[in-house]
């Protein structure tokens, strides 16, 4: 299986550069992964797609500003860190910009000195483990001197942080958002759970691995990434209770299928868990949990089109890109919806 068959051609214009006024009134593809058939709606007429019963699983990760400008402790040069992952307390796997003037040992400062950094390992594919230094609260400083990590092809600046968050988030420790979730108003999350639809959240942390571009030719040559994932005990309760009344289980976004779908057993039953998945999902994949994905439209030749072509088949996902391009859908993280049903 080859990467570029999960090439499209995207003009650049489609790529979103900022968040709707209103969240739920993006463009809505349904998908129907048996037939192909498609359907162009509006995000929130989602309740429409949804029968009592059913549960929603979401991701209530937080976005952390982990984009971090400071300089090199002697010769001044701006550098630019973002956090990825977090060791310890203070210990971070991090991409340091640019990482030539990244060595071991090298020290950082951040806002006048009131955060500081050395580099203390090499970490994979260039990353750096860095221990910081500071005085407080870590997460309040960060707060105070970072910014948001928004993706490269986005090229605006967020004029409210919030933008970049999902309604329901509560657990520190992404950097990045799972974007199939910005869609979501509180107001349309009430109708859905007044309609009878089950609401469940785990917590999935987003690294950049998700995103990063896949450099092999051979599909089954590429390593992801792990993300640190939690699901508690109500929340596999009311999974397990879900598949055993025949209903569906749809994931809200790849992060949340991809933790299903690491926790899910043969049976298609889940259990209280927490760890590391890199759990990397193509097509010839079975899925266990997952009977339909509330997503975005994904970058070309991503382990993120890989996972939905893996759902519904990589000619109706080629397809339906192609017909989204068409019609002038917006792409990626700011970009408009599709639910594979």
């Amino acid at each position: 299986m080859q990467v570029k068959d999960f090439d499209y051609y995207l003009p650049k214009e489609l790529i979103a550069q900022c968040p709707l006024e209103k969240r739920d009134e993006a463009r809505l593809m349904i998908l129907d992964k048996k037939s192909g058939e498609i359907e162009h709606k509006i995000f929130k007429d989602i309740i429409d797609y949804l029968n009592p019963g059913d549960c929603l699983v979401l991701n209530d990760t937080r976005v952390i500003p982990a984009r971090l400008i400071g300089e090199k402790q002697d010769t001044h040069g701006k550098m630019e860190f973002l956090l990825l992952k977090r060791i310890d307390k203070d210990t971070w796997e991090t991409l340091v910009k640019p990482g030539k003037r990244a060595k071991i040992g090298t020290k950082f400062s951040f806002g006048n000195g009131e955060l500081t950094a050395e580099i203390m390992a090499l970490g994979e594919e260039g990353s750096r483990i860095v221990k910081f230094e500071y005085d407080g609260i870590f997460e309040e400083v960060l707060d105070r001197l970072g910014q948001m990590p928004l993706p490269p092809y986005i090229k605006e600046k967020l004029e409210d942080k919030e933008q970049y968050q999902t309604v329901y988030s509560k657990e520190q420790g992404s950097a990045a958002a799972p974007t199939a979730g910005l869609h979501f108003t509180e107001e349309l999350l009430q109708r859905i759970k007044d309609k009878g639809v089950n609401l469940a959240f785990l917590t999935l942390h987003v690294g950049l691995g998700t995103f990063r571009p896949v450099k092999v030719d051979d599909v089954l040559e590429h390593h992801m990434h792990s993300e640190y994932y939690r699901m508690t005990k109500e929340t596999a309760e009311l999974i397990n209770k879900t598949k055993e009344a025949g209903k569906r289980v749809i994931a809200v976004g790849t992060t949340s299928s991809r933790t299903l779908e690491t926790i899910g057993d043969e049976s298609g039953r889940v259990r209280e868990q927490s760890g590391w998945t890199d759990i990397f999902i193509y097509p010839g994949y079975k899925f266990k949990i997952v009977d339909a994905l509330i997503t975005n439209f994904h970058l070309p030749k991503s382990t993120l089109i890989m996972l939905v072509s893996a759902l519904c088949g990589r000619d109706k996902i080629i397809n339906a890109y192609n017909i989204a391009v068409k019609e002038k859908y917006r792409f990626f993280s700011f970009g408009d919806a599709m639910f594979i049903k």
